[in-house]
């Protein structure tokens, strides 16, 4: 039971201020149509950007930061209600953290010059804050067994200042290092969180029996996403061995491809809001594939099994979770608007085409062009069916 102790103070709280995922997963999707948009007409030249820290710099920077943050953020602090029986951030309190990602995002593109300092303590502030939201719930409650998720948010507020040290102190490597760590850091969380829920939602969805998972694969998928959080937070892919670096990728991937397949993704054909967790996954175990290749001298760009984890998994991996949360955590049947299927269609294919990109340099233009579209497709239909239903009262008129 959640712990409500005022009806009233509940109903005169704006439905959009109810619960974390109603702001955060509605402008965090509208945020990644307009940035994609952003990136692609400064690429073709349609507009010229000049943002804090240069294009590159934002482009990777805010969808990373920016857009994937703020799905976190609103899936941890609406899901810790359910994990602690507490009431999650709501009213004021979640005004105060939406305010910090968005002036955040509109500070860091009109860059303001004599506001970097200011900029930076504010686009900190905004995982700091909800780590502290977090942590004051879960031990309230004592539910330390996802105490876990506040250090991955505290892992996150590092790897930004990473990259906005890089800025201000002009090394470019502390920008790749925070990116990188963040990257490695958010595909660690959907190993973790894919392990909890895609079996469930698996059997749940399709009606058959539930995955049991085995102890020593589940620690090899874990430990070995850990270990490659490890190697880039700590520099480490500068100076070990590469064959090193190839095996934690290899063994990552074939590990995950191995988890993923004892999941029996094809039971869930006829059921997109499964299907879609699937094959949001699938892009962990082909990412590591690659760079795990790109390690061991083939030719395979680095960026194409960064993407595969950027604009593959994690994508396809968010509009999968938002699409079905958003539907749960409003009191609503899990019975997906038909449109819906092709949005999760258009992201699995914006990331085979962001992958194919790096493979294919002869089309890289038309490819880089095609899984923006794609991708923008995929989360404008988002926008257009769920923002009914993100900014209206719970269908089941209880609180949240």
């Amino acid at each position: 039971m959640i712990n409500i102790t005022d009806k009233n103070e509940e109903t005169a709280i704006p439905p959009l201020w109810r619960q974390a995922f109603r702001p955060f997963f509605l402008f965090g999707a509208l945020f990644s149509l307009v940035a994609m948009m952003a990136w692609l007409g400064w690429l073709n030249g349609w507009w010229q950007l000049s943002p804090y820290g240069g294009a590159l710099f934002w482009h990777s920077h805010e969808m990373l930061f920016g857009f994937v943050g703020a799905i976190i953020v609103g899936f941890l602090l609406t899901a810790v209600q359910n994990w602690t029986g507490l009431r999650a951030t709501k009213g004021g309190p979640l005004i105060l953290l939406f305010l910090s990602w968005g002036l955040s995002r509109i500070l860091l593109l009109i860059n303001p010059e004599h506001l970097t300092w200011s900029i930076i303590v504010l686009d900190l502030s905004f995982f700091v804050l909800s780590a502290l939201f977090m942590a004051n719930l879960v031990v309230k409650a004592g539910n330390y067994r996802n105490l876990f998720f506040v250090p991955i948010l505290l892992l996150l507020t590092y790897s930004n200042l990473l990259t906005h040290l890089s800025v201000v102190w002009k090394q470019p490597d502390l920008f790749q290092q925070g990116i990188y760590t963040a990257i490695m850091t958010v595909t660690m969380m959907i190993i973790i969180v894919g392990g909890r829920v895609i079996p469930m939602f698996t059997a749940n969805g399709t009606g058959t029996q539930k995955s049991l998972p085995l102890p020593w694969l589940e620690k090899i998928c874990i430990g070995s996403g850990f270990l490659l959080v490890l190697v880039y937070l700590t520099n480490a892919f500068t100076y070990i061995s590469d064959f090193l670096i190839t095996g934690l990728f290899f063994l990552a991937a074939i590990a995950n491809g191995f988890r993923l397949f004892r999941w029996r993704p094809w039971v869930t054909l006829n059921t997109p809001l499964v299907w879609s967790l699937h094959l949001a996954y699938a892009f962990v175990p082909i990412s590591f594939i690659l760079l795990g290749l790109h390690y061991a001298g083939f030719s395979i760009p680095f960026s194409s099994g960064l993407h595969g984890l950027t604009a593959g998994a994690m994508g396809s991996m968010i509009l999968a979770m938002i699409a079905r949360v958003s539907l749960g955590h409003s009191g609503r049947p899990l019975q997906i608007h038909f449109s819906v299927k092709y949005a999760f269609s258009f992201l699995v294919a914006a990331g085979l085409l962001r992958i194919s990109a790096g493979l294919l340099p002869q089309f890289y233009d038309i490819l880089l062009v095609s899984a923006a579209i794609c991708w923008s497709l995929a989360f404008l239909l988002y926008v257009v069916v769920y923002l009914k239903i993100l900014i209206t009262p719970r269908a089941d008129g209880h609180p949240g």
